[in-house]
């Protein structure tokens, strides 16, 4: 069993495609999605602070915002690095010199009012007067709220 091709033209056997493969460009490409998308969440402040609840409208959120937080147990930190209190200023001095940025500052529910001003007076001194307080997102829920103090009679 023979098999003869009488349309056979030998010069175009080893023609050049001009064509773009991009198959390995879509490869890549995805690759690269998903190693954002897996890498963006933690890329936020990790740092656990029980925040308060806030109804106000939330404003957005500048590119590389700069968070100063307080814990629990009344320790500083920048984004999630640990500063002394008598650090602070510099600390933020280093990272960008610039004081009209926006610094936002998160204290946990337990801080008192006056640790929290504490760290205000700090920032103020240092020539930081842009100063936003961050609280979680919604209504407060009535077992959240904290009772006033009662008012010790002398």
């Amino acid at each position: 069993m023979g098999v003869t091709f009488t349309d056979v033209d030998d010069e175009d056997d080893f023609d050049e495609t001009h064509e773009i493969n991009v198959t390995p460009f879509i490869d890549v490409v995805l690759v690269l999605l998903i190693v954002f998308m897996v890498a963006a969440p933690l890329s936020t402040v990790d740092l656990p602070v029980d925040l308060p609840t806030s109804s106000a409208v939330p404003h957005t959120k500048p590119d590389k915002p700069t968070y100063v937080s307080i814990k629990a147990d009344l320790a500083v930190a920048i984004g999630e690095t640990p500063v002394k209190r008598v650090d602070l200023v510099r600390t933020l001095d280093t990272e960008d010199s610039n004081k009209d940025r926006r610094i936002f500052l998160r204290a946990d529910r337990a801080v008192s009012y006056g640790d929290m001003m504490d760290v205000l007076e700090i920032l103020r001194l240092g020539g930081y007067t842009k100063v936003a307080l961050v609280a979680l997102e919604g209504l407060a829920a009535p077992d959240q709220a904290v009772p006033p103090s009662p008012i010790q009679q002398r």
